[in-house]
């Protein structure tokens, strides 16, 4: 039974993708790119990954699904005209790029060795880290590196999309105003999401110490809750240069640097003290999902905007 949904679920996966690559509608490559990272989220718990699983639900299909809808609204209100279709040439070439690759994984993931990897490794060194969680003691113990990276990167985004803020619409509240009925479906679902949403968002925070959960999903959550709340009116957009905003956004990335600095002068940058581990971890996700569920929701709102007066 089990081969034979894996079978029936990996080819709709492929399906799915193949919709969203040839498809002619921008708003239903969206839809079928939503679907894909959900059906990718199911591959992801069949395989047993809930880390990744979560991960792929909160950020590829579903933060990743709002910021690609936003974009299809925003280029249809500006009425921009089409792009040109790509020469044949040029169809060909990505195509056979594109089968070059997928071959390629083909014969890495044939190649693969049989033994677990670092499995045995981190499993042996786990109870060392401060977590029972041995996907949350990579990400923050055994490869601070990385995490602190990707912390990096969102916030540089961030600055990236506050840089196209027009100078008379800076500072001021982050995107556009939006209008919803009051007793429409939106503001009824805007009533509803938030409150459970923050209690699902911090329960992952919670649960990253010991079992599938952490900041990144967490964040991602509590970022979807706020969304939310905004664009159904029963919160106001925050403005970009109020302090406890950017407060909130900078907190993560300061604190796993502080950490990481505080490291370095016991030897190595990011050593986490094995008696100081678990409560220490416990304050790195909470800043960093503080942190990821400021930062995403901002970008989400988008740089500010200023209504036009007729």
């Amino acid at each position: 039974m089990s081969v034979v949904f894996n079978t029936l679920l990996s080819v709709i996966i492929v399906a799915v993708a193949a919709a969203v690559v040839l498809g002619r509608q921008a708003f239903m490559a969206v839809v079928f790119f939503i679907a894909y990272g959900l059906l990718v989220a199911l591959a992801w718990l069949r395989l047993e990954a809930t880390n990744v699983a979560l991960a792929e639900a909160a950020i590829g299909a579903g933060l990743t699904g709002i910021l690609l809808l936003m974009s299809w609204t925003r280029l249809r209100a500006l009425q921009a005209p089409a792009p040109p279709r790509p020469t044949r040439l040029i169809r060909m070439l990505a195509g056979l790029g594109a089968v070059a690759v997928t071959l390629g994984l083909l014969a890495a993931l044939i190649r693969l060795p049989a033994h677990p990897g670092l499995q045995n490794a981190v499993a042996e060194r786990l109870p060392l880290t401060g977590t029972e969680n041995p996907v949350t003691a990579v990400l923050l113990n055994f490869r601070g590196w990385d995490t602190l990276l990707e912390t990096l990167v969102l916030l540089a985004a961030l600055l990236g999309v506050w840089t196209v803020t027009r100078d008379e619409d800076w500072p001021g509240p982050a995107g556009r105003r939006h209008r919803v009925l009051p007793d429409g479906v939106l503001a009824q679902f805007g009533r509803v999401l938030p409150p459970v949403a923050l209690v699902i968002g911090a329960y992952l925070i919670w649960a990253g110490g010991h079992q599938p959960g952490g900041a990144f999903q967490g964040g991602t959550v509590l970022a979807a809750a706020w969304v939310v709340a905004v664009m159904t009116g029963h919160l106001p957009a925050p403005r970009v240069d109020d302090r406890w905003m950017r407060a909130a956004v900078l907190s993560g990335p300061a604190f796993f640097l502080g950490v990481g600095v505080t490291g370095l002068s016991m030897g190595t940058f990011l050593w986490i003290p094995p008696v100081i581990a678990t409560p220490l971890l416990m304050a790195i996700e909470i800043t960093l999902a503080v942190a990821i569920a400021a930062t995403l929701s901002m970008l989400v709102f988008g740089a500010p905007e200023r209504e036009e007066t007729p």
